[in-house]
């Protein structure tokens, strides 16, 4: 979607309305017929993204592996997508974090449940994982998701303008090793 790769690109604020229909091919009545507004477009074009990034990864690795290795599965494919990126895009959910202003409870309450499914998933992991004796730790599992969130977050944000995958690795190394598990080197 032409609008998302925009959108991904250059954040939502920074986005014009004017390169959206350039991007897109159309006139600015049909935009706003077809998609309402600018908001709007960003919101489907966003949700379509998380739809293909997060949430899919979610739904294959939970159930499908056991804990540990989904947790560290999904790391390491965070890792690799944003190394893969030769545009150094970040993950268009961070961007938008990072771009959420104070004056818009609309975007932080849309980010803050996204950004809490994922936090779910490493917290359904480390609980299953504990349950199994696949992960090890002293942190609640409350405690030990948040801090991988926080980790893997940052992880993202450095993606963007450090793609070192040795840097990369080692900002998420030790926050999987707070569960007893190790991700590998490739």
């Amino acid at each position: 979607m032409a609008a998302q790769e925009l959108f991904w690109a250059k954040g939502y604020q920074a986005t014009s309305t004017r390169e959206l229909t350039q991007t897109m091919g159309l006139t600015q009545p049909s935009l706003y017929n077809a998609f309402g507004d600018k908001r709007s477009l960003f919101l489907l074009t966003l949700d379509d993204y998380l739809n293909r990034t997060m949430r899919e990864r979610i739904r294959r690795h939970e159930g499908a592996l056991p804990p540990g290795e989904a947790l560290v599965a999904y790391i390491g494919e965070s890792i690799a997508l944003s190394l893969a990126d030769p545009q150094h895009r970040g993950c268009m959910l961070i961007n938008v974090a990072l771009e959420a202003s104070e004056d818009d409870p609309e975007f932080k309450a849309l980010i803050a449940t996204e950004l809490d499914q994922l936090r779910g998933f490493f917290e359904r992991c480390i609980r299953a994982g504990i349950a199994s004796g696949e992960v090890v730790t002293t942190l609640a599992p409350e405690d030990a998701s948040a801090q991988l969130l926080a980790s893997h977050c940052g992880m993202r944000v450095l993606a963007r303008v450090m793609p070192d995958p040795v840097l990369l690795r080692a900002t998420m190394k030790p926050a999987l090793a707070m569960l007893g598990l190790v991700l590998p080197d490739s």
